[in-house]
Order: C-alpha cells, then sequence, then structure tokens
C-alpha cells in the first residue's frame, strides 16, 4: 500500500510539474545553392532549432497543447562564409486564433535580412537569459520572446511588456557581437531600432491599438460584426494617429506588413462610407500599398 502511494504521488508530481511550451513553431531552412554537403548539415540545424523554439519555457505559464502560439521560422541561407559560418535571412510569422472561429489572425510577419551564425553539424543550441552564448541562439531567443510579447499585447492592454523586456536585454546584451543587426548605428531598420519603437512611449499607442484590433474587434465578430468592424476602424484610428506625430516608423511598417491583406478582407463587406474612411487612412500611413487599399472600394466579381 506504501509503495502505491509512493508511485501515485510521484506521478502526480511529474504530470503537475510538466509545463507545455508556450510555442508551435514550424521551421525551415532554404538553402538554394549549396552543396549536398551542406544542405545535410543544415537540415540537422533545422531539427535542431525546431527543438530550440517548441521544447523549451520561455515564460512562468502553464501552456495547454490547443493553447500553444502558432508561429513559423523561414531562414534562407544565400551564401557560406568559410568552413561554418553561414549568411543569410530569417522571416518570422505567428498567428493567433480568432474566438468562435476557426480563422486565425496574423500577428507578426517580418523579414530580418541581418542573419549571420557560425554552425557545426550536430552543435548543441545553448542559451541562457543574461548571457550571449552565439548569434544564433541569441537571435531565435529574441525572436521567440517577440512573438510571445505581441501574442500577449492582443490579449490584454501592454501584456506583453515582460516578454518585451526580455527580447530587449538580449540587444543589449549583443552590443559587442560582431554580427550584424544588434547596434544602432547599423541602420534604422534591425532589432535594436525595433525594441526602441517598441518602448518608446510615442509608440504606446499603437500596441495598445493591437489589444482594441483583435479582442475588442475580431474576437467580437460572431457577436456584432458591425461592432466589431467598428472596433477595427477605432484601432487603425489610433495607428494614424502615431503615424501623424512620427511617420516612417519601423514597427508601423511591420504591423501593416502584417495586416494590410486581413484589412483589405474585412472591409470589403462594410458599408460605403466606412470603406472609403478606412482606405483613406490606411493609404495615409502606408502609402506605398495604396493600390492593395483601394481594393476595398473596387466592385466585387
Amino acid at each position: 500500500m506504501r509503495k502505491i502511494l509512493f508511485i501515485f504521488t510521484f506521478l502526480f508530481l511529474t504530470i503537475t510539474g510538466i509545463k507545455a511550451q508556450e510555442l508551435q513553431c514550424m521551421v525551415q531552412i532554404s538553402s538554394p545553392g549549396m552543396s549536398e554537403t551542406d544542405r545535410q548539415v543544415l537540415q540537422t540545424l533545422q531539427s535542431s532549432i525546431y527543438e530550440f523554439m517548441n521544447q523549451r519555457n520561455w515564460t512562468e505559464y502553464q501552456y495547454k497543447p490547443e493553447e500553444r502560439i502558432e508561429a513559423s521560422i523561414l531562414i534562407t541561407i544565400n551564401e557560406k562564409i568559410g568552413s561554418d559560418e553561414y549568411r543569410g535571412t530569417i522571416q518570422v510569422q505567428s498567428r493567433r486564433p480568432i474566438f468562435r472561429t476557426s480563422y486565425s489572425s496574423p500577428i507578426i510577419n517580418h523579414n530580418d535580412r541581418d542573419l549571420s551564425f557560425r554552425y557545426v553539424e550536430n552543435q548543441t543550441l545553448e542559451y541562457a537569459d543574461n548571457t550571449f552564448t552565439s548569434n544564433l541562439s541569441s537571435v531565435l531567443a529574441f525572436y521567440a520572446y517577440l512573438i510571445i510579447g505581441f501574442d500577449f499585447d492582443t490579449f490584454s492592454p501592454m501584456g506583453g511588456t515582460p516578454y518585451f523586456e526580455k527580447a530587449q536585454s538580449i540587444v543589449n546584451l549583443a552590443q559587442n557581437a560582431p554580427e550584424r543587426g544588434w547596434k544602432s548605428f547599423e541602420g534604422q531598420r534591425n532589432r535594436y531600432w525595433l525594441m526602441e519603437n517598441i518602448f518608446n512611449s510615442q509608440y504606446t499607442s499603437i500596441r495598445q491599438a493591437l489589444y482594441t484590433y483583435h479582442r475588442l474587434g475580431f474576437d467580437r465578430m460572431t457577436d456584432n460584426m458591425d461592432m466589431a468592424r467598428s472596433e477595427v476602424v477605432n484601432a487603425i484610428e489610433m495607428f494614424q494617429r502615431v503615424h501623424r506625430q512620427r511617420p516612417g516608423s519601423y514597427l508601423m511598417s511591420i504591423i501593416m506588413t502584417t495586416k494590410g491583406d486581413e484589412l483589405v478582407n474585412i472591409f470589403t463587406e462594410a458599408p460605403a462610407m466606412e470603406k472609403n474612411q478606412v482606405v483613406q487612412i490606411l493609404t495615409e500611413i502606408d502609402p506605398a500599398n495604396s493600390a492593395r487599399y483601394r481594393r476595398i472600394t473596387q466592385p466585387r466579381n
């Protein structure tokens, strides 16, 4: 009896101690022009990155399997430098389910062109908070926290702050790294400036708008489509106010890249007056894609 009780207690503690990881992240490495040997090495790396992203606990929360954040990473290797150094890009995407629907709304769609790293086949990807161990693991951890931070922002106002702080810490630790993407003087659109925008008080309304857009807007569309859509209009008006104060924000450009097609789809069915209002705002914020937004007012076949 005592033995049975011991086994039951052990199993209970084991099960309750398990935390479901936060991310359900698909990983793909594309290596056009690489040799067959290099492609085999990179295939091993792809598996290692998958484990790194999906089998690590990034927060203190316990996620159910169905609550894990859906994401994807596409690494494109453009060139090999030396025997074990690669250079390319990393595209990061994530999405969020909309309440009582089968639809998932895109949260991030970002292509980072400053990726370089060293990797030897079967090398372990090591990472610890407050330590810069390698550029690859730091970039991956940075985007893991970014994905989680934006996801939390859509469920509660500024809810992603603790995870953005983790991402900011990685940027700070990488200031002496030789690889590009971490430092202010390397360009206006890199990881440094993304975090600067996220924590800049002049851009706070962008993050607050993400909550309005998703929790007050999209999540309520099955209850009342017109009211939900009006909340989405409120959100893009918040974007507009930020744009008028500080045009050309890196964070805003990422949001518009992510949300552009979705906004076209939702407002195609809106009343004419609302369509015109939305097109005017979106073309002001994102003039380079004005032709896309004008599709909102075009007759559907």
